[in-house]
């Protein structure tokens, strides 16, 4: 980066303050311009230098994460990532904080754990450097008619698609191989900052007999179920965190958990999903390249890969390697994106058939059926 990342860390413990802040100077991209024990200290802050990041507590004295947040959205949006600790109830709190405009979470370090720390130190200073690049907007409100700039909230979902809306794009998509017809196919899905709203605007306008679907979501683990149940409540798919030996059904998506790799297997005429621990992949855990990987070998032609937004580079190579294998292929367009990353390195690899924008992928999956 041209210049770093100046990043302002709010939080009512001194001691997490302490270490985020160790842990994010050691980044030669990232510089913190202060700290603040609560939002109202962070509001002053602010006054006096704007940040390009913000670390977020949820749980402080006098006002909670969750109302600042909201406050700053609605006045002076700014990329925030929230910080919590690992808690399944904290995790429900959080999905509310994505809808509200958070553009990420990350977990706060372990303080005394030198090996987690090692580990979430790098997870965390790359969460920060992507959401410094997330494109934020006043949140709409529902009903309200988004302007230009605004961020569409989740009062607004996208058109809903029938399964008659299988219409072929303006343009015939290059196929990389005729599709084999002995199975279902299988739609595989990447994406990291931003993208748990773009999944959801994609999964709400699938028809319940949709494709299953198969998602890679760079997230912390605990989140993940939570992350999956809010989309089972809004969507007609079906939506569950992933176990391992799932089998991959049409009406059904299945998310990593994260803090786990997931990859696809082939038994006969039937896929199922392997939930195994690893090292980092592209330095995430779960890794989409992972799962593009695992796709192109297992699935094949049968497969159709979406690349979604987010920051870095996870997800290039397998999409490529998906296409080669003969999958359809695609990516979220730039305009789109909150971080036109991710999607961008598959792009400039040639591992993309179709760039779309997020409220044309939907069709694109669904008419990806239809293709031979």
């Amino acid at each position: 980066m041209s210049k770093p990342v100046r990043v302002l860390i709010v939080d009512d413990s001194a001691s997490v303050r302490q270490t985020l802040a160790q842990v994010l100077a050691q980044d030669p991209d990232i510089q913190v311009m202060g700290v603040a024990s609560d939002p109202f200290i962070a509001a002053r802050r602010i006054q006096e230098e704007i940040p390009d990041v913000i670390t977020l507590d949820v749980e402080m004295p006098h006002m909670d994460g969750i109302t600042f947040l909201k406050k700053l959205m609605a006045q002076h949006p700014i990329p925030v990532v929230m910080c919590s600790s690992l808690t399944v109830e904290g995790s429900e709190t959080l999905m509310l904080a994505l809808e509200a405009g958070a553009v990420d979470i990350i977990l706060k370090p372990k303080i005394g754990v030198s090996d987690h720390l090692a580990e979430s130190a790098m997870t965390i200073c790359e969460t920060v450097k992507g959401a410094a690049k997330a494109r934020v907007g006043r949140r709409v409100k529902p009903g309200e008619a988004p302007g230009k700039g605004a961020a569409r909230g989740y009062g607004e979902p996208a058109p809903k698609l029938s399964a008659d809306a299988m219409l072929p794009p303006a343009k015939p998509a290059p196929v990389g191989g005729a599709m084999a017809k002995t199975t279902e196919i299988v739609v595989c899905v990447g994406a990291s900052t931003g993208g748990t709203e773009a999944l959801r605007d994609f999964l709400v306008a699938l028809p319940a007999n949709a494709p299953g679907i198969v998602i890679v979501q760079h997230m912390p683990e605990k989140f993940t179920a939570a992350f999956s149940k809010r989309l089972d409540g809004l969507c007609e798919v079906s939506v569950k965190e992933a176990e391992d030996g799932d089998p991959v059904l049409r009406g059904h998506v299945l998310v990593a958990p994260g803090g786990r790799h997931m990859m696809i297997e082939r038994r006969g005429a039937r896929y199922n999903v392997s939930v195994k621990d690893g090292p980092l992949v592209s330095r995430h855990r779960p890794s989409v390249d992972v799962l593009f990987r695992s796709a192109a070998r297992s699935v094949g032609p049968n497969a159709v890969g979406v690349i979604m937004t987010g920051m870095g580079d996870d997800g290039a190579r397998g999409l490529l390697e998906m296409k080669r294998a003969g999958a359809f292929t695609i990516a979220q367009d730039e305009a789109s994106c909150v971080v036109f990353g991710m999607p961008k390195e598959a792009i400039a690899l040639g591992g993309v058939d179709r760039i779309v924008d997020l409220d044309s992928i939907a069709r694109e999956v669904l008419w990806a059926q239809t293709r031979g």
